[in-house]
Parts: C-alpha cells; sequence; structure tokens
C-alpha cells in the first residue's frame, strides 16, 4: 500500500470512527443528564437547566417519588413486567411462525399473501382506530383492562418482525428441514425443533425491540388503566409524578422515576446484546 493509499485509508477510517462517536454522544448524552439531573432539586432544574452536573447531589426525589401513592414501584414494576413479557412472547411468537412460513412453506397463494402484508407497512392509521377498537370490545363484552390490551396485541401483525425473521429463514440451508422431514418431523416439528434454536439471534433482536416498546408504551395502557390505577404500568405511574402533590411542573420527581423506569430496558440489553447486533445485522442483510 503506498502512502496516498495508506492516507486515504487512515483518513476514512477516522471519518468514521469520528461519525460513531457523535452518534454516540447524540445517543448517551441524554440518558447521563437525565441521571445527574433526577438528583437537582426542581428550582435548580427550572432555572438551571443548562447546568449538566447538580449543585448538590441529593437522593431526596427518589425518596418522594418511592414514597409516592402514584408510583408505588412494586406494583408498578410487576404489571410493566407482566404486560411487557406476554407481548414480547406474542411478538415473538406470531413473527417467528409467520417469518418461518412465508421462508419455507409451500402452499397456495403464499406470494398473494406476504404481498398482502407487505402492504400494511404503508398503512398507518394511528390513533383514528382506538374508538373502533373500543367498539369492537364492546361488541365481545370484553373490559378495558391492562390484561385485554393483550388481545388486541395479539390480533397485531408485526410486518417488520415478520421481515427479519423471514430473511434470516431464508439463510437456512433447505439441506437441514429436508433431513428433518424424512426424519418424521412435521412442518411444525421442523420449525420448533430444527429452525427455532438455530434463528436465536433474530428472535432475540426481535424481543429487545419488542420489550422497549412494550415497556415505554404510554398512550394504550393509560386508557385502558383510567378507571383501574392498580394496573398502572410504570411509565403510566411515571406521568402521574408530574402533578403529584397538587404541583404542576415536578420535574424531579420525573426524572427520578425516568431513571427507575430506565433500568429494566438497560439491563434487558446489556443481557442480549450480543444476539441484538448479529440478529439485526443478519436478519436485515442476509437473504
Amino acid at each position: 500500500m503506498n502512502k496516498k493509499n495508506k492516507f486515504g485509508h487512515v483518513l476514512s477510517e477516522t471519518l468514521i470512527y469520528l461519525f460513531l462517536v457523535l452518534v454516540l454522544l447524540v445517543v448517551i448524552v441524554p440518558i447521563i443528564y437525565l441521571i445527574l439531573a433526577s438528583f437537582k432539586t426542581n428550582t435548580e432544574i427550572l432555572t438551571h437547566a443548562g447546568n449538566f452536573f447538580p449543585e448538590k447531589f441529593s437522593l431526596e426525589n427518589y425518596e418522594l417519588a418511592l414514597k409516592s401513592s402514584d408510583f408505588y414501584i412494586p406494583t408498578l414494576l410487576k404489571n410493566s413486567l407482566l404486560y411487557t413479557l406476554a407481548h414480547v412472547f406474542i411478538i415473538v411468537f406470531t413473527s417467528s411462525m409467520a417469518g418461518f412460513s412465508f421462508a419455507k412453506g409451500k402452499y397456495p397463494l403464499q406470494k398473494v399473501i406476504f404481498a398482502c402484508f407487505s402492504f400494511l407497512l404503508f398503512v398507518k392509521l394511528g390513533g383514528i382506530t382506538i374508538y373502533a377498537t373500543f367498539e369492537v370490545l364492546n361488541l365481545f363484552h370484553i373490559k378495558r383492562t391492562l390484561w385485554s390490551l393483550l388481545i388486541l396485541d395479539a390480533f397485531a401483525i408485526p410486518i417488520v418482525d415478520i421481515y427479519l425473521v423471514k430473511s434470516y429463514v431464508t439463510t437456512l440451508p433447505d439441506g437441514i428441514l429436508e433431513a428433518a422431514k424424512i426424519d418424521g418431523c412435521s412442518f411444525f416439528g421442523t420449525f420448533f425443533k430444527i429452525a427455532l434454536p438455530i434463528i436465536k439471534p433474530v428472535l432475540a433482536t426481535i424481543s429487545i425491540l419488542a420489550f422497549q416498546g412494550s415497556w415505554n408504551s404510554y398512550i394504550m395502557p393509560t386508557i385502558f388503566t383510567l378507571t383501574r390505577p392498580e394496573q398502572r404500568t410504570i411509565i403510566v405511574g411515571l406521568m402521574a409524578l408530574k402533578t403529584n402533590s397538587g404541583a404542576a411542573t415536578n420535574w424531579n420527581l420525573m426524572l427520578a422515576g425516568s431513571a427507575v423506569a430506565l433500568l429494566p430496558v438497560l439491563v434487558a440489553y446489556l443481557v442480549a446484546n450480543k444476539y441484538f447486533v448479529k440478529g439485526l445485522s443478519a436478519g436485515a442483510v442476509k437473504g
């Protein structure tokens, strides 16, 4: 490698690393600020919001947040974990089955059905479906609870996750699946015994994305727990801290509660980080 090529290689490497450092700062600085600001008083947050470090570290915010009747940590964590884990299971089960079926299944109108699923990527109705959702629930006499929200999740179609699984499964050698079929495995037996253990990386990716999305969900859990405060998730309870004790701007309590709510997501990502990166790159690029 001559000097000119070597210089160009070093320059490109430097620019790439500078860009990655910049992205890292954009992502991590708000998290660090949130954690540090959670030790500030509300007055300091409102008057000196630009200060990165608190004038004096204090655990008072955490004490007040944990003592608040609207932010009872054990109940909120239990509700959030049960709802989130159930949501993750539903998403992983439906997306893995559908992805495997589209990748290796052979049945009439397979391509047409997949095209219809793909079309849903371009349809986003948003909040306009909330009223219709309540009408359907009323039709089947289903009460509005956090757990009835899981029934709606079961009928949701995770298109992006299906694409990830399909792309990953497409890379599996047909010989392995044919061997299982010769040994007497049915289509579903092949999925559970052969394919499922192999596609763990992409399932870990889907699990983390589903965990993060479900854990941070606010609008629907709020609507479904309006009359059932004992079923609130931690994010719904967190918003209640804003007006705790009759105040309208308890940002110190909200930041302390946010720091507590952030921990499970960080732990989940750290535990499955290796599989997350592997599954996301393989599922998005291969196939």
